[in-house]
């Protein structure tokens, strides 16, 4: 079983966000968030830990650069049983991040406007979003990967049963839809630019 202490979340689609984010809050979960999402979820009335905050670091070129730092990536990637990656975390000052919730910018549905040019196509690849998935679908035994909202009542259902934690089982049911997820948005992004010219 995971315990959910610390959410990372940052997503394009904020269907059913509020709720999710004010059922985190309740179950005593520290939210560390980006952008609109954290706007939106301080509108909501939840607390809201601005990655920026947490890093020491701020959001960079038009936010390109927001979530690609270690105390993120260290966060989410540690073996919490592995004894030099727990020192490492408390030598950095690396709190653990125990679940991350992101979906992706719409690059399919960026590109299949009337218009759309390359500038903006480029500019809608995801890159934070899918190394967050990825990071924490790696290592689903320690991180429960959230990447729709219609997952959000499995995972309030099972924090509900089990006292705020989430089972393995689920976990890795969400990590296998995450890979999947950024399967699939490669290969978007691949066959758009296989049909453009410079």
């Amino acid at each position: 079983m995971i315990r959910i202490k610390r959410a990372l979340i940052s997503v394009t689609d904020k269907g059913g966000l509020p709720e999710f984010g004010r059922f985190l809050q309740e179950s005593g979960v520290h939210i560390l968030s980006t952008g609109g999402t954290a706007k939106l979820l301080r509108e909501s009335g939840v607390d809201v830990t601005d990655v920026s905050d947490y890093t020491g670091f701020p959001e960079i070129m038009d936010g390109r650069v927001k979530t690609l730092h270690p105390k993120v990536h260290g966060g989410i990637l540690a073996i919490r049983d592995k004894a030099d990656h727990a020192n490492a975390m408390r030598q950095l000052n690396i709190e653990p991040i125990d679940m991350v919730v992101v979906n992706l910018y719409a690059f399919e549905e960026t590109v299949a406007k009337p218009g759309c040019s390359l500038d903006d196509a480029i500019e809608n690849i995801d890159i934070g979003g899918p190394t967050l998935i990825r990071a924490a679908a790696k290592n689903f035994k320690y991180v429960v990967v959230v990447t729709s909202p219609d997952d959000y009542h499995v995972v309030m259902d099972e924090m509900k049963r089990f006292d705020g934690h989430v089972s393995r089982q689920t976990s890795f049911s969400l990590a296998q839809k995450a890979f999947c997820l950024t399967h699939k948005y490669d290969g978007a992004i691949c066959s758009y630019l296989e049909t453009q010219k410079l």
